[in-house]
């Protein structure tokens, strides 16, 4: 059976407030996290990202009222990042409302949290997001090469990407949110050759993710860079492309799509 591809609009939440801006800067406000769930879902979306995108840099943890806020508004998947740094706070999260749960820092910090958090609610619910910046000079190397960078893309890790893609693969993680900080908000095009090369390192689904302008971009991360599932925000929330455009067009370059059979625009 072909899996089909996943179009997930995704929320960058802080301060309470959905926001968006360029390579996580010179943040916009976008509107309100559960109002903006309610009107995706509606819309045809497959899942919804919400990421507390300040609880790493203020060391805090997730923002459980939005996330349970923004659940009872949903009848599709949500997945939550931001915040998780132990089983425990994981267990929160889910119980708040989540289904899937991102992490980043955390797992960067610990990577025996992927395994812990994988046996104890399954591979299913545990996401590591790869946020990756392009090596540049000496440190590039005779081909393209990323580095993982956290915290909102303030700090750089030196770990390449594309290792750290399988070695979290292989650590229990279900799925992958890549994103490449160098797109990010720029509406530049997802960074297809960093996508090709992790989703051919690892045998579990790749959600493309930073830098789409349009559906030509998200046909091109699936095409071209053998992403599972394409991940946008400021497209979807400024409607300047709908989930019903970017699943037709996907669909008409031959890539299975869930079909949008009711939109009603608020």
């Amino acid at each position: 059976m072909t899996l089909r591809c996943r179009v997930i609009p995704c929320l960058d939440v802080t301060g309470g407030r959905v926001v968006k801006g360029t390579r996580f800067v010179d943040l916009v406000d976008e509107g309100d996290p559960a109002a903006l769930a309610e009107r995706y879902d509606r819309e045809g979306a497959d899942e919804v990202a919400l990421l507390d995108i300040g609880a790493a840099p203020e060391q805090r943890g997730t923002l459980l009222d939005v996330v349970r806020r923004a659940s009872r508004r949903l009848t599709v998947p949500l997945t939550v990042g931001g915040g998780v740094r132990s089983v425990s706070d994981m267990r929160a999260v889910l119980r708040a409302g989540a289904d899937k749960v991102t992490m980043n820092t955390a797992a960067v910090n610990d990577p025996t949290l992927i395994s812990a958090c994988a046996r104890r609610f399954g591979s299913q619910a545990v996401v590591v997001a790869i946020d990756a910046r392009m090596r540049a000079g000496r440190d590039a190397g005779p081909g393209p090469a990323w580095e993982v960078v956290v915290r909102g893309g303030r700090d750089a890790t030196g770990l390449d990407a594309v290792g750290w893609a399988r070695s979290v693969a292989e650590l229990g993680a279900g799925e992958l949110l890549v994103t490449s900080i160098d797109r990010d908000g720029t509406r530049a095009g997802y960074d297809v050759a960093l996508l090709r090369a992790v989703s051919q390192a690892v045998n579990v689904p790749v959600i493309a993710s930073g830098g789409a302008a349009g559906p030509a971009d998200l046909v091109s991360a699936v095409r071209d860079g053998g992403a599972d599932a394409v991940l946008a925000a400021s497209i979807f929330h400024r409607r300047l492309v709908s989930i019903a455009d970017a699943k037709a067009a996907m669909a008409a370059a031959g890539i299975p799509v869930r079909p949008v059979l009711d939109v009603t625009v608020a």
